[in-house]
């Protein structure tokens, strides 16, 4: 009989964390401004959004801060001389505690790609913590904030 309880409570208890984690990745989903770290101007607009896979996806909107037909030079691969616009730059970020977190994001100003994780601010649900490093840790990386477009 005890075991039983303790069955139930444990599912329960998962229950509960897997809606919260789930609840709390749900927020970020939406179009969000971004703002260089470095200059505190706005960048662009960035739209996240769950794929069919169950990750996170974020892509490119709308250039602020340079032509609509930008391309981006200083990629690698594939992505060299695409359009940023539309430029898919937030890749297979997964549901994390806080966030989302496990993907990459990528510098369409130096074509670089950095570990991600995302996390909206406690006092203000209209701003997101953005965090790219070198590491899976977040060790090495910078910040930056988004702000949510209404």
């Amino acid at each position: 009989m005890k075991k039983k309880i303790l069955i139930v409570i444990a599912v329960f208890f998962a229950f509960t964390l897997t809606n919260k984690v789930h609840a709390q990745a749900s927020k970020i989903v939406g179009m969000w401004k971004t703002i260089d770290d470095e200059t505190g101007k706005a960048k662009s607009y960035v739209k996240i959004y769950k794929a069919k896979n169950g990750f996170y996806y974020g892509k490119i909107t709308k250039l602020l801060d340079k032509p609509q037909d930008e391309k981006c030079d200083k990629c690698k691969g594939a992505l060299k001389d695409k359009p940023i616009l539309g430029m898919v730059i937030l890749l297979k970020m997964k549901a994390g505690d806080d966030g989302l977190e496990g993907g990459k994001i990528m510098d369409p100003g130096n074509g670089k790609f950095y570990h991600c994780t995302m996390e909206i601010d406690d006092k203000n649900s209209d701003k997101l913590e953005v965090r790219g490093s070198l590491d899976s840790w977040g060790w090495a990386g910078r910040t930056q904030y988004w702000y949510r477009l209404k």
